[in-house]
């Protein structure tokens, strides 16, 4: 990534104009401001940025529930996708999950994203099952699993 400064941290509202134009351009269906206002009030929600030479790069939603959490929206800008960001997002995921005692991390991926499942795979990540036409468009969605711990499954 060259000589950028890079940095992660908990997103604030300021950052959500950056987010709406990363969301906007990244899905065919994408959240509205109010969602992600929302999710900055939920006590289980987590949502964090990457920034890059100080602007918002991209962004990564999760729940934190009970010893599980969930991912529910994640994406680059895509001009600066392929160059480790939404790893350096899932990393820090991945380690936060690892000191809160999480038993798995779960998402959906649509079917056809190929790119997103092979960087889910690649931290272990598998393929949990199927949710039918789980998308606007019908598409279907894949569940994606990394499971952390076997106690109580």
């Amino acid at each position: 990534m060259n000589d950028a400064e890079i940095a992660l941290s908990r997103m604030t509202e300021d950052d959500i104009a950056g987010v709406l134009e990363i969301e906007n351009v990244s899905f065919k269906d994408p959240w509205p401001r109010s969602v992600f206002e929302r999710e900055l009030q939920n006590e289980w929600s987590r949502s964090i940025v990457v920034k890059r030479d100080g602007l918002v790069a991209g962004y990564l939603i999760y729940w934190f529930v009970a010893d599980e959490m969930h991912i529910l929206n994640v994406a680059v800008n895509p001009a600066m996708r392929k160059t480790g960001l939404a790893e350096t997002m899932l990393k820090h995921l991945i380690g936060e999950a690892g000191k809160l005692a999480v038993r798995f991390i779960t998402l959906e991926v649509r079917k056809g994203n190929a790119a997103a499942q092979n960087l889910y795979k690649k931290y272990g990540f598998i393929s949990a099952g199927m949710r039918r036409k789980y998308y606007s468009d019908d598409e279907d969605a894949v569940i994606m699993t990394l499971y952390l711990s076997s106690q109580g499954l």
